[in-house]
């Protein structure tokens, strides 16, 4: 059994819970009279920024709602107003706003779009503090202030519970709610709370839930809730219902708000709790997801169960193990019936295998109540798969890509205005027509900042019309264009609608009659499981013909009928493949996913997949009902569709498996389950070099948290034997290419029968493709980006080779562009992290060589030299005695970074400096930066100085200094020598070839003049009495400095880089990034989601099944593109191979000419004897002599 939500939420140290309240703001004199006229709190006695929770009543002293109010230091009043109340409560405060300012009074109303986060529990302070700047500590209960929360500028604390437990909740800006929430769910003891598990909570601590437990009928006496009123409105009754309510005072009310403890598990919402006279008194809680069957276990292809689960509920079975997955979400198994009261809760209800008429009762119930409802099924070997979101169902964001951006460059004054913009790579724009764009950051012409989006029309590459801009001021330089995707809402039928009047997604028009077959014969096949009780018996004629037969009667209305098609499908329908129900499940939990979140466009409506071309397979079509017939075996789901011979030859099989990630573990999970190479003989061979991250837990499904660290080919192997015991795996850490041929050589793949790639770089892949070719050896390979995805297949002399594939581009920038003239984001990051590269990982690893072995400069030329030299003074001059040292060095580095590198440079070429008379020299993609001054009551500022003082600190092995309060009382004592300028400075300006300095190197300050001697060797005595110095020290540890290098995954890296850039486009007025953009940027991740890689690890599967049969038919094979973002499956026969002619011969990459290198005497042939039988094989009439592989040794030709 799993627990409650209640309970795994009260365990949890510090839950998370997203709220939906509306926010306001009341501005003016009056604003404390205003709402005084509303509630009955004492508003005027708070005190800066201090809050109180309090109700707003009518005249019969009902609670229209609870209140948060905050008396800020800003000079208004913060309100917050549940999310259910929102609309009346701003009804009614608008009316007052109107009422007060007809009579002079001074009061205005602002309503905010901001999100609203609650972090609850015994570590909240804890988690909360390591992405605050400010002292939590001295932020009392019912007291808010502006922060910035882990990077977030702007947000609101304010330190109140809902659960009884300590908290804050945090008001944030709503476009960047995702990024905080993802910051705070980093650390492992915060979980996210539903709202079921938060209402339960709140009862345990007897706090209100307005809908529940008060409403407009409950005044604030019955409600047990008079301490909200404040004495001196008491004692005036100047509130809305202050005679009815200190009546109750006074006389007492004939009912009460109490509270009941429950015996036992608590009960669900709307459920009669009887008293002893009979009456409902009590209210319970559901889970948030629930998993439900009320079938017993069978093993089959399900990945989680196993031999000991078989006649357990599968719900029950498979819940622990789904636990496993995430931490975070709670799961719960449901074995009872699908009643109207139990789903009314859910937001997203997802039916499998189900029967027809329990989907249509579900489905009607579901669109009358707003349900996002899903069907999904397989059956054999064809899918279908069925949405319906409701009548207005919003989609947030439709696109599944980036918004397009470009930097402005000129806006012209006319009608319509004519934008001149470029790309962020300096190449033309990407927007399309009807784009919906904001600008940002332009100087002059900043009528066009911050306004509604608005459409373009594009004139060429470079030029954009948008709307009148004849009236507003000159443009003069900067700013940015951006696209916007605006939400869209769309309407759906219900599944009895859709039934009869079917929307069916399709690549082609020439795809629609086979879908239109299928949506029939689906619906033929729940008739005949109605009628008899069953599904049609593998490979009967007669069960399948009747099929036919109720698929005609359907088919009326949906003609023509592919009769072939149905009856395939019927004969095969009581198959169960893991391949296509990883397909289908992966489609479905990517729609699951949009119904939650509104992110990218739903399915309408229906959707139909199949593989019965797997049927015309040679020798298919001649398996009998008895060979299909089951065999009490794991397997018989599969035996059913390709028959028992065939479950042996997938045992038999010896299959290698390069990759190890999220591909990978799909495709081992699914060979576990389809059984292959768990026959005698059989053997799967996977390498993968990478180690498992914690960013990987959240796509690889073989991995969990206790495997950090450990190689991923041998966790993932461990893992597939536990789902089957009998398949055979051996797990390397190798990579694949040239260098491993003695372990991957010719021998190796000559025993294989076949190869699945699932690779992430180019050069792997091309190199397996070429071994596969010299092998004869087929090719399965699979790849997805973000909800993308594809299947190759290639097949010895049946297709062509799988051609050339483009690895992700490694961005490269001038070097003068990042150190003086940044203009886009990728700049700043690029710039930040070669900060990072030069400040802890080179600086650390010049020292520790040095110290090791001074002899090393002698292989360096003399310049170089002398630079790594004065690096390694300057390293050891700055070496840190604790963590304040490393905290004053960090605001040395500030300031020499953000204001005196830049002071410098405006000296150098000012602001109104011109390259010939009339040219600007700031203007298109060269932005003129400002200098920074430092601020310690900056969170931006004081976010650098603490990630680069950490930095600093780790790589002098010092203990870092982690207290923000104490390193701002430094900040704030530390006072900077002023900015010198550094005369006849000479900046290069452009990338100037190094042959035009007639053999010098060139800097970032120009060409490099050539060090003295004597200088050098000045330098090399004085660092090596240093050395010695510091070797005949016994505190001294060798190696002295720890190089830190980049991670990704490291939280304090990014964050130094986020800090870092941040700071550096503000110098320039460059857009900031946020934490998770720079992470995403800075660390060229490529995205990887569990979806779509559930789902081409299906389709590979697929071609498999058919490379295993021996499948000589190319009109069998099939190449997939997948696009999950709009539900689209697009599958093609693979090209055969090119054919090549010479003279009369023809061939292609599959053929080769073998000889016999050792003759029958036993000795090797002579270069003669070589090209007398090459030229024969050539002659017309000559013939190919083809050899077995193995036979001798063989020349490609």
């Amino acid at each position: 059994m799993s627990p409650s939500p209640h309970i795994a939420v009260s365990s949890c140290h510090c839950p998370l819970a997203s709220l939906s309240p509306r926010q306001s703001r009341v501005y003016g004199r009056d604003r404390v009279k205003f709402m005084e006229s509303l509630v009955v709190g004492d508003i005027a006695e708070l005190k800066p920024d201090q809050g109180t929770l309090t109700l707003l009543t009518n005249e019969k002293g009902g609670i229209v709602d609870d209140l948060i109010v905050t008396n800020t230091s800003e000079d208004h009043l913060y309100v917050v107003s549940n999310a259910g109340c929102a609309d009346k409560d701003l009804a009614i405060m608008k009316d007052r706003v109107k009422e007060l300012q007809a009579v002079g009074s001074d009061v205005h109303l602002e309503v905010l779009d901001n999100a609203l986060l609650a972090l609850q529990g015994p570590s909240m302070a804890r988690v909360l503090q390591a992405g605050l700047s400010n002292d939590l500590g001295k932020l009392s209960f019912m007291n808010s202030a502006i922060m910035t929360v882990f990077g977030v500028p702007g947000c609101r604390v304010t330190r109140c519970g809902y659960t009884g437990e300590d908290g804050v909740e945090i008001s944030v800006p709503a476009g960047r709610v995702v990024e905080l929430a993802e910051r705070l769910l980093g650390d492992p003891e915060v979980w996210l709370a539903g709202l079921a598990a938060r209402d339960s909570l709140r009862l345990e601590a007897g706090l209100c839930l307005y809908g529940n437990d008060i409403d407009e009928t409950t005044t604030p006496v019955e409600a047990s809730l008079v301490w909200t009123l404040g004495k001196r409105r008491r004692m005036a009754m100047d509130f809305p219902g202050a005679a009815v309510i200190m009546a109750q005072i006074k006389e007492k009310p004939k009912r009460k708000r109490v509270g009941l403890t429950s015996v036992g598990p608590p009960v669900r919402p709307h459920t009669a709790i009887l008293g002893p006279e009979g009456r409902p008194v009590g209210l319970g809680v559901l889970s948030p997801i629930t998993a439900m069957s009320g079938e017993p276990s069978t093993i089959d292809p399900r990945f989680f169960l196993t031999e000991r689960d078989e006649g357990q509920n599968r719900a029950v079975a498979s819940q622990r193990r789904l636990a496993e997955l995430n931490s975070r979400v709670v799961v719960t198994a449901h074995s009872g019936e699908l009643s109207e009261s139990f789903l009314a809760s859910f937001q997203v209800v997802v039916l499998t295998d189900s029967p027809l008429e329990e989907q249509l009762r579900i489905g009607d119930l579901c669109h009358a109540r707003g349900i996002c409802f899903i069907v999904a099924d397989v059956k054999g070997l064809a899918g279908q798969l069925f949405c319906d979101f409701g009548e207005h169902f919003v989609v947030h964001d439709p696109a599944d890509t980036e918004p397009v951006c470009a930097v402005v460059q000129y806006v012209s004054q006319g009608n319509p205005g004519i934008v001149t913009c470029v790309a962020e790579d300096g190449r033309g724009h990407l927007f399309r027509d009807g784009d919906m764009v904001t600008f940002s950051g332009l100087e002059g012409m900043t009528e066009l900042n911050g306004r509604q989006p608005c459409p373009v029309h594009v004139l060429d590459d470079f030029h954009l019309e948008v709307g009148d801009t004849s009236s507003f001021s000159p443009y003069r330089c900067g700013g940015q264009v951006k696209q916007v995707h605006l939400p869209q809402e769309h309407s759906y039928k219900s599944l009895r609608e859709a039934l009869a009047e079917p929307k069916l997604q399709v690549s082609t028009p020439q795809e629609l009659p086979r879908r239109r077959s299928l949506h029939v014969a689906f619906q033929a096949l729940h008739a005949f499981r109605e009628q008899h009780g069953r599904l049609p018996r593998p490979r009967a004629p007669e069960d399948a013909q009747r099929v036919l037969e109720l698929a005609r009667r359907l088919a009326e209305q949906h003609r023509p009928l592919d009769e072939a098609l149905v009856q395939a499908f019927a004969s095969v329908s009581a198959g169960d493949l893991c391949p296509m129900a990883a397909f289908v499940g992966g489609l479905a939990a990517q729609e699951a996913l949009k119904a939650a979140s509104g992110k990218f466009l739903p399915l309408d409506q229906w959707l139909y997949c199949d593989a019965l071309e797997c049927l015309a397979m040679e020798g298919a079509a001649r398996l009998t009902e008895e060979d299909c017939a089951p065999r009490g075996s794991r397997y018989d789901g599969q035996i059913a569709v390709f028959g028992a011979d065939f479950q042996e030859r997938l045992g038999r099989q010896k299959y290698f498996v390069v990759g190890a990630g999220a591909i990978g573990c799909e495709l081992l999970k699914n060979f576990a389950m389809m059984g292959l190479a768990a026959g005698a003989g059989g053997d799967i061979t996977v390498t993968d070099t990478d180690t498992i991250a914690r960013s990987n837990l959240h796509r690889q499904f073989l991995f969990r948290s206790t495997d950090i660290s450990k190689p991923k080919a041998e966790v993932a192997a461990a893992a597939v034997r536990l789902m089957n015991p009998d398949i055979k795996v051996t797990a390397h850490q190798n990579q694949v290419g040239p260098a491993t041929e003695l372990i991957y050589g010719a021998d190796f793949f000559k025993q294989l029968d076949g190869v699945a790639s699932a690779l992430d770089n180019l050069e792997t892949r091309t190199y397996l493709e070429s071994r596969c070719c010299r092998s004869l050896r087929p090719l399965v390979d699979s790849g997805t980006e973000g909800t993308q995805g594809n299947v190759l297949v290639m097949v010895p002399h049946l297709t062509r080779l799988l051609g050339p594939a483009s690895d992700p581009v490694d961005p490269t920038f001038p070097l003068c562009t990042l150190r003086h003239f940044p203009w886009t984001t990728e700049h700043t990051l690029q710039w930040a992290r070669d900060k990072f590269e030069g400040l802890f990982r080179l600086s650390a690893e010049n020292v520790n060589r040095f110290l090791a072995d001074p002899a090393f400069l002698e292989h360096l030329e003399a310049p170089e030299a002398l630079e790594v030299l004065q690096r390694v003074r300057k390293s050891l001059q700055e070496r840190p005695r604790d963590g304040q040292d490393c905290v004053r060095w960090a605001r040395r580095r500030w300031q020499s970074c953000y204001h005196d590198t830049i002071s410098q440079l405006l000296l150098t070429v000012p602001p109104d400096h011109e390259t010939s008379p009339g040219i600007a020299f700031w203007s298109g993609n060269r932005r003129c930066p400002h200098e920074l001054t430092f601020n310690p009551d900056d969170d931006s500022h004081v976010a650098y100085i603490m990630a680069a003082a950490r930095l600093f600190a780790q790589t002098h092995k010092v203990l870092a200094h982690g207290d923000s309060a104490a390193a701002q009382e430094i900040l704030h004592n530390m006072v900077l020598p002023p900015f010198t300028p550094q005369e006849g400075l000479h900046i290069n300006i452009t990338e100037e070839p190094e042959e035009a300095h007639a053999g010098t190197r060139i800097t970032p300050w120009g060409p490099f003049v050539p060090p003295d001697q004597g200088q050098l060797a000045e330098l090399t005595r004085e660092l090596a009495q240093w050395r010695q110095e510091l070797l005949e020290t016994e505190e001294t540890q060798i190696p002295i400095m720890e190089p830190i290098h980049f991670e990704k995954d490291d939280n304090l890296h990014i964050d130094f880089v986020t800090a870092a850039s941040n700071l550096r486009a503000e110098n320039y007025g460059i857009p900031r990034a946020d934490w998770l953009t720079s992470k995403r940027l800075v660390g060229r991740i490529v995205p990887a989601i569990a979806t779509t890689t559930m789902a081409v690890a299906g389709l590979a599967c697929l071609e498999i099944y058919k490379l295993v049969w021996g499948c000589q038919d190319l009109s069998c094979y099939r190449r997939s593109n997948l696009f999950l973002s709009s539900s689209l499956l697009l599958r093609a026969q693979p090209l055969p191979p090119s054919t090549y002619k010479y003279g009369q011969r023809e061939w292609n990459c599959w053929d080769r000419l073998e000889v016999q290198a050792v003759g029958a005497d036993g000795q090797e042939l002579t270069v003669q004897e070589l090209l007398e039988r090459l030229e024969a094989v050539g002659e017309p009439g000559g013939g190919r002599q083809a050899k077995a592989p193995g036979a001798g040794a063989a020349l490609r030709v």
